[in-house]
């Protein structure tokens, strides 16, 4: 069995300063079953092609079904894919390749992710209504839009500043204000904001930071991708139990580019 294209992830630099950024502090009225539902207006000419796109999936779904378990991907999550208005979430020069399913260069070396990816992820956490979640690695803001779609609050952490106010501004424009956005490194997550339903991690790190596992509610999921730097690596589900303790599966073979930051100074720390 052939897999598709897994996407490779923007590039998550460097350690910013201790002291996070707020950028936007946000709510809107949630219909009756999903988040905060901002996304594309109704009569949206580009909804053929997020509905190709969401065929896509659904078929890399298929074709991945013997690692990850799963021949379909919930309703909810594929409803939430095929309204965000991806084209939105990459410049005006490729909004004409916004729904192919591959990644897109957003500038400064960055990608928005493989819609494959992001459903998966998505998928992968199980979010409900009433969930909070926290993503580490906001980018476009292009993941966020489609959690927040989904749950009730979204904690989003970008280390590059020029990414995350421009995805806060973009996410306010399209009405996705159940999303809080701060600047800061994401290795140490977001203490003041824990416990999580469920986390998402947008880059490969060379071990599951265990300040995000203590982030995590008994019974919540996180999704990460763990590996060297450029080598083999692989997409974590890690579930905490209701006693604490932690189960991992390896759901997917994947290549994502570096978490750095934390993570990775603590590693040449360890070298030393």
């Amino acid at each position: 069995m052939s897999m598709p294209a897994i996407a490779i992830h923007r590039r998550w630099p460097g350690s910013a300063s201790a002291l996070a950024i707020a950028l936007s502090s946000l709510c809107l009225a949630m219909p009756a079953d999903a988040g905060a539902g901002g996304g594309a207006p109704a009569g949206d000419e580009r909804a053929d092609e997020r509905r190709a796109m969401v065929d896509e999936i659904a078929e890399d779904a298929r074709r991945t079904s013997s690692w990850t378990g799963r021949a379909s991907f919930d309703e909810r999550v594929m409803a939430a894919i095929a309204r965000v208005p991806r084209h939105r979430f990459v410049p005006a020069d490729l909004a004409h390749a916004a729904y192919r399913n591959r990644p897109l260069p957003i500038g400064g070396g960055q990608t928005i992710s493989q819609p494959y990816i992001v459903a998966l992820s998505t998928e992968l956490i199980e979010p409900r209504p009433g969930h909070v979640v926290l993503e580490v690695g906001t980018g476009s803001g292009y993941q966020a839009a489609v959690l927040a779609e989904l749950v009730r609050r979204v904690h989003s952490i970008e280390i590059v500043e020029s990414l995350g106010r421009e995805a806060a501004q973009r996410l306010a424009e399209l009405g996705y204000d159940n999303v809080e956005l701060r600047i800061g490194d994401g290795y140490q997550g977001w203490p003041e904001a824990a416990p999580f339903d469920g986390i998402v991690v947008t880059a490969a790190a060379p071990e599951v930071p265990e300040a995000l596992v203590a982030q995590l509610k008994p019974g919540g999921r996180m999704v990460i991708p763990i590996g060297p730097s450029f080598g083999n690596q692989e997409l974590l589900l890690i579930e905490k139990q209701a006693d604490g303790s932690v189960e991992r599966r390896t759901v997917l073979p994947v290549r994502f580019v570096p978490m750095t930051g934390e993570a990775q100074d603590t590693r040449k720390e360890k070298r030393r």
